[in-house]
């Protein structure tokens, strides 16, 4: 089962009921792309995309992506508020974010009242390549549960690693111009039990979907842009079947 939503995730969080979310996987604009403000307030094409060698230039840009550190801070808060009375008691809160945001994102989860319970790394093997400098290899998900997440020590107990070593979706097979693999997000998902619900407010082009219609698992997925939309709608019917 799935269900998608087409515009402003705090008015279409009210499409959701209460209590009935296991997992929220979600990549929000990161609100970053650079190391000055003034950088943050490009278009998402200039920040993310070479027009020259990546192909993903080619696709449309989208919105929110232009928030200084502490308007992301209170957005993300607020979004995370939102959906928190969604999630079941002990469910996860798993957000991605970049290195240049990772302090405010890790703020706004525990703002919103989600136990902040760590990062996970994801390699994506490939940055822009910068002189004297470390390369920026890595993307991170953010994560939390609502309220206490039993732990029990049990042989042989369901676990999910906490670093991944995951090519980047190529340009040529992107729907979007930060699409993340689905094969990393079905990773992720390993830890909501089979058979249950997750939440995207933030959907892009669809993968988290597209991941759950592989593993079984039901979908509930919204999305501002209607160009996207359309996108995602397309590529979860496909993987349904």
């Amino acid at each position: 089962m799935y269900q998608l939503f087409n515009g402003d995730c705090l008015l279409q969080l009210n499409n959701i009921p209460d209590g009935s979310i296991d997992m929220v996987l979600t990549d929000p604009p990161y609100s970053s792309g650079g190391l000055f403000a003034g950088s943050r307030k490009q278009d998402t094409r200039t920040k993310y995309c070479d027009t020259e060698h990546n192909g993903a230039a080619r696709f449309q840009n989208f919105s929110g992506d232009n928030m200084d550190q502490r308007s992301f801070t209170a957005f993300c808060r607020e979004v995370f508020t939102t959906l928190r009375s969604k999630v079941k008691e002990g469910g996860i809160l798993g957000t991605f974010i970049d290195w240049r945001n990772l302090p405010a994102m890790t703020d706004a989860l525990q703002m919103a009242g989600f136990i902040w319970l760590g990062i996970v790394v994801w390699d994506k093997r490939t940055s822009r390549p910068t002189p004297e400098r470390f390369r920026n290899d890595c993307e991170y998900l953010v994560w939390g549960s609502n309220g206490p997440r039993s732990a029990p020590m049990v042989k042989g107990c369901k676990v999910a690693a906490g670093c991944y070593s995951i090519p980047g979706v190529q340009s040529k097979d992107k729907h979007h111009q930060t699409e993340k693999p689905v094969e990393l997000l079905e990773n992720l998902l390993r830890l909501v039990p089979e058979g249950g619900t997750v939440l995207d407010p933030f959907m892009g082009s669809g993968s988290t979907g597209v991941a759950c219609m592989h593993m079984g698992l039901d979908f509930y997925g919204i999305e501002l842009d209607p160009g996207y939309f359309q996108v995602s709608k397309k590529r979860i019917e496909e993987a349904e079947f």
